[in-house]
This record gives structure tokens, C-alpha cells and sequence, in this order.
């Protein structure tokens, strides 16, 4: 089982495009790229020095282009990329290129959202003195305890004892004076206190901006990184990166919601090596790529063939399929029977498991023609639930 995951801020460095840039197809597609976002992506990925690529600006369609080009110089017919990907997964901006990979968006629409993304966060950056801290190991509940003590917000969960803490520069000075045992504090280079409260100007502009953005429903797995949950609604994941920039990044659920897949191979697109090297930690026996120059292809498309497998969505009609947020036992809400119409958003039942029960919506309505699972059985994250014929609304 192949997951293709999207690394976030911080993964690029100076130069890191410049390989790529060697090909004439590459270079082509990232001039359009450049046009359509108004930044001159080819410059910033290959001859920009490293203070200037940090610019959240810069960085976020800078970073969301490199793996939208990864990802089609693995699959050139992107069509074929879904018989392989059993799911995607983005950190934080990267998000933006797996729910583009997903089919939720166009490659257009991603760079246009993604530019006035980064605009957004730098503007609200400056309305406050804020920053981020990485903290590194120590007793989980104690480093939990100890920020909100101080008012931070964990804004970055990766598992295995990484957490990043956000807030204002104060507050962070008043973590460093105090920190929690047996943990070690890290300053980040970034501009303000992302994911967290400080950012809700970005998200008012998003929200503005996503008003006229159309949206199809994802052609194989989308785990979120709010929950872990897998999101398979066009309009809820395009609603979920709105609010994404003011929400904590919950990496250890989405590699919990790739351990409950049974994840076999995980494929990181440009500028890769962040999030494999998480994974290496906290998934054993799971094999990881680092896709990170043109000379990696080859073995890229191989690693793929080994670890892909058909998407469960890839041959029925996704737009009318019901599926489940994650892994755990289905509740039907009530006796629902075969021909019934559903009004969109409504709810048909949960999954309940150790983490609570998360109801299961029908986010567009129509006439259930099938279940295709019975109440109590389990499910596994984003497996079809019931199908739904789409001309009876």
C-alpha cells in the first residue's frame, strides 16, 4: 500500500530546484506555474539565497509547486497515479498539493490559493511579535502541561516527542525560562505563530477567496491533518484548508490513519526528506522514498510499483460514495433501508473507536442503492460505506 505524502515549511533550501530545472518539460510547466501565481518560481528554487525562500510568501508556492512537478514526473499520466496511491497526505502548505494530487483541485486553482495563502500569513505575521519553538523529547503530558501554562499552543504534533509550541515571543521566552524537563527547546527561523489564533486574518481571506472555488471529490484517500481523519468530500477538504492555517498540525494522526491503512511504502515528493524521516521513527517496517532530485526517478517509479495498489475509489462513481473518516466499527444511525433519498448533509452513522465516534455524513444527498456494510461491522479508513445514485436529489 503506496501513501504519497507533501512536506510543508522549512523543507526548501537554496538551490533545491535547480536539478529539476534542467528538463526542459519541468522548467516549462513551472514557468506556467510562475505565471499563474505571479512569483518567479524558477528563480526562487534554484538561485535565491535561504533568507529569501524563508518569506512565507516565497516559500508556500514555491514548496506546493515542487511537489505537484514531483508528483507528475513520477506519473506523467496522472490517471495512472490512481490505480497505484492507495492515499496522499500533505504537512501543513503541503496539504494544498495533496488535495491537488487527490483531484480536489487543479493545479491552477492550488497556486492561486496557495499564493494568497502565504500573503495572508505574512500580513497577519506582522500584526504581533509571534514565533515557534521545536521541543524535542520529554514527558508528553508535562511538555503539554508546561504550554499552557504559558498560553502556547501546540501547533505542530509529529509524534515520537516532537512538538512545536506557538505564540507570542513572550510567552516563548517565558517556555525557554521554564522549559519542561528532559526536553530540549529549538527556536524556528519562521515568521509568525502558525496554526494557531494568530493567523485567523489569513483565514478570513481564504474563506472569501474559497467562495468561488469549485471543487471535485477526492479519486483515493485524503488524511487530514487536523484529525487523521480520511476526508473524502471536495467541499469539507477545501473547507478544512481554509481553516487550516489557524488549526494544530496533527502529523501523529495522520501516520496513526496510515499504520490502520496498513501503509507499506511511503513516497515523499520535493523538497523530500522531512516527513520520511519521521515516518522511518514511528512506522518500523515501513519502507520510505525521498523524492529529491530527477536522478531519483527511476527508483521513485520502481518504489511506487512495488508498494501500489488499486485506490478503492478509482472505479466507482467517488462523487456518490459514502465513506468512512477512519478505522473502527460501524453504528448506523437508524434503519436506513435500500431506495431511501438522503437530503444532503445528512448523517447515516459513526465510527466509534479508542479516540471517540465521528459521525458519517452524506455530504450530497441522493437514493441509497447500496450498503456496503451492514451496522457493527469494521471499517477501515476512507472504505466505501453505502452508494448513493446521484440523479434522485
Amino acid at each position: 500500500m503506496l501513501v504519497v505524502v507533501a512536506p510543508g515549511q522549512g523543507a526548501q533550501s537554496p538551490g533545491f530546484l535547480a536539478p529539476w530545472l534542467e528538463d526542459p518539460a519541468f522548467a516549462d510547466r513551472l514557468n506556467w506555474l510562475s505565471a499563474v501565481s505571479g512569483v518567479d518560481l524558477a528563480y526562487y528554487g534554484s538561485t535565491a539565497d535561504a533568507e529569501t525562500i524563508r518569506d512565507t510568501a516565497v516559500a508556500q508556492p514555491l514548496l506546493v509547486a515542487a511537489s505537484l512537478l514531483g508528483a507528475l514526473a513520477v506519473f506523467p499520466h496522472p490517471a495512472d497515479a490512481f490505480g497505484r496511491v492507495s492515499a496522499v497526505a500533505g504537512h501543513s502548505v503541503g496539504e494544498i498539493a495533496a488535495a491537488t494530487g487527490a483531484g480536489v483541485l487543479s493545479a491552477e486553482q492550488a497556486m492561486v490559493f496557495v499564493t494568497q495563502r502565504g500573503r495572508a500569513m505574512a500580513a497577519a505575521s506582522k500584526a504581533a511579535a509571534t514565533g515557534m519553538t521545536a521541543i524535542l523529547g520529554g514527558d508528553r503530558d508535562e511538555v503539554l502541561a508546561r504550554l499552557d501554562k504559558h498560553g502556547l499552543t501546540a501547533a505542530n504534533d509529529n509524534g515520537g516527542g516532537q512538538l512545536v509550541a506557538a505564540g507570542t515571543i513572550e510567552q516563548l521566552h517565558a517556555l525557554a525560562d521554564e522549559p519542561p524537563s528532559k526536553a530540549r527547546l529549538v527556536p524556528l527561523s519562521v515568521a509568525g505563530a502558525f496554526h494557531t489564533s494568530h493567523m485567523q486574518p489569513a483565514v478570513d481571506v481564504l474563506a472569501r477567496l474559497a467562495k468561488a472555488v469549485s471543487t471535485h471529490d477526492t479519486r483515493t484517500r485524503l488524511i487530514s491533518n487536523r484529525d487523521g481523519r480520511v476526508i473524502h468530500d471536495g467541499r469539507e477538504v477545501l473547507a478544512r484548508l481554509v481553516t487550516q492555517v489557524s488549526h494544530p498540525v496533527r502529523w501523529d494522526l495522520c501516520l496513526q490513519t496510515m499504520a490502520d491503512l496498513g501503509v507499506t511504502g511511503i513516497l515523499e515528493m520535493p523538497p523530500a526528506g522531512t516527513l520520511t524521516g519521521i515516518a522511518k521513527r514511528q512506522l518500523k517496517g515501513v519502507e520510505t522514498f525521498a523524492l529529491k532530485t530527477p536522478d531519483h526517478l527511476d527508483d521513485a517509479r520502481a518504489f511506487a510499483d512495488k508498494h501500489g495498489d488499486a485506490s478503492p475509489m478509482n472505479s466507482t462513481p467517488t462523487w456518490r460514495v459514502v465513506v468512512s473518516p477512519g478505522k473502527g466499527t460501524f453504528r448506523q444511525s437508524a434503519d436506513i433501508p435500500m431506495g431511501t433519498l438522503l437530503r444532503p448533509d445528512m448523517t447515516v452513522g459513526e465510527v466509534e473507536n479508542l479516540r471517540g465516534k465521528v459521525p458519517v455524513v452524506a455530504c450530497h444527498g441522493g437514493t441509497i442503492v447500496e450498503w456496503v456494510v451492514e451496522d457493527g461491522d469494521l471499517v477501515s479508513p476512507g472504505q466505501a460505506l453505502v452508494r448513493l445514485h446521484p440523479e434522485s436529489e
